[in-house]
């Protein structure tokens, strides 16, 4: 019976145990590029024994950015800042994994601590937003532009160049976002994609889009390093995209070479009831696990070591992907490991603090 604390092996990476930094938007970017500030938050989780350390969504095209303050790596003069953040997240042996995203129409939105929320203008340093259609996602977003056949397939060549470019960063992991309601969620959801194209109408056409990506990074992604894809397993809405289409496309992701599914839900459709409580979204990887035959990552309101270890020793998903409680306690990794018993590695810096037991953590690779 597995464990949190059991590694965990994906193709040639082998991960430390069952614990991922989730993605997390910073708003904290000048032209898409990584800073101290990146380096600092990334690095501290990988310091405090998260076994993999993902970045924010980055765009793959300035225009595919949720706020002029997002991550960016649609140019070659991004690889450099990325490198620096993969070199210290891999010498505190974690693996470096890069979140891949285009918003669509939820993109050239103000940062959250500005105020309401509101849509950022082209005179205001935005830009046009684009999507499956031209309608948009609430009143205060701005109106998309619906996307031609032409326009589609460059967006899948700049996943293809980002993935190609976190290659050249030095990642372990990419991730491709497809959920929360940004562009290849817009385009699996009904609720979202009204298309009468060959990119619309049929479960087999809504996920088209979805899968050109995959396999474009998948083409330039070596065989060795995983891929991983976040869904939003249900838009909980009636008429949206579901669990069932989740499995659907779980197996035909697994089938492209995806190595693991990242079970997220909502984020497509304003005024959603979704039902939060603790662990949540669980059962959606646990499905997945069991009916694609693919490994999953639970998310959401995962607070406490026995409920994540519970989670992994119950064969409801692989691992564990923490977001908030990681902005609480980037050391949770490390706390969870003392209070369930098992023995991890430690910064060397930090052993004079660290159980009788402890020893010095090796750099991944």
């Amino acid at each position: 019976m597995p464990h949190l604390f059991d590694s965990l092996t994906i193709r040639d990476l082998t991960l430390s145990n069952r614990i991922m930094v989730s993605p997390m938007c910073e708003y904290s970017s000048s032209d898409g590029f990584a800073n101290d500030w990146h380096l600092v938050h990334l690095g501290s989780r990988a310091v405090g024994g998260a076994a993999l350390t993902m970045t924010e969504a980055t765009a793959v095209t300035a225009e595919g950015r949720i706020s002029p303050a997002d991550l960016g790596i649609w140019s070659d003069r991004h690889v450099d800042g990325l490198a620096r953040i993969v070199r210290f997240v891999r010498s505190q042996g974690s693996a470096a994994a890069i979140q891949l995203a285009h918003a669509g129409r939820k993109g050239s939105t103000s940062v959250p601590w500005e105020g309401s929320l509101k849509a950022v203008p082209p005179s205001a340093g935005g830009w046009p937003v684009v999507g499956p259609t031209a309608e948009a996602f609430a009143d205060v977003y701005a109106t998309p532009a619906a996307l031609s056949p032409a326009e589609i397939a460059a967006i899948v060549a700049a996943f293809a160049a980002a993935a190609e470019r976190s290659r050249a960063a030095g990642f372990d992991v990419v991730e491709v976002h497809a959920a929360h309601g940004y562009l290849i969620h817009e385009f699996l959801s009904p609720l979202s994609n009204t298309r009468s194209d060959a990119y619309g109408g049929s479960f087999e056409n809504r996920a088209r889009l979805c899968l050109e990506i995959v396999d474009a990074v998948r083409r330039v992604w070596p065989d060795g390093r995983p891929l991983f894809v976040r869904i939003s397993a249900t838009d909980w809405m009636a008429g949206g995209w579901d669990p069932d289409q989740s499995v659907a496309l779980a197996r035909l992701l697994r089938d492209r070479g995806v190595d693991l599914i990242d079970c997220s839900s909502g984020g497509n459709v304003p005024g959603a009831t979704i039902p939060v409580a603790t662990g949540y979204q669980v059962p959606f990887a646990e499905r997945i696990r069991r009916e694609a035959g693919v490994l999953t990552g639970a998310v959401g309101l995962i607070t406490s070591p026995g409920q994540a270890d519970e989670i992994i020793a119950a064969g409801r998903a692989d691992c564990v992907l923490l977001a908030r409680e990681l902005l609480r306690d980037p050391y949770w990794p490390l706390r969870a490991a003392r209070e369930l018993g098992h023995a991890v590695a430690w910064p060397r810096q930090y052993l004079r603090a660290a159980p009788p037991d402890a020893h010095a953590r090796q750099p991944l690779g």
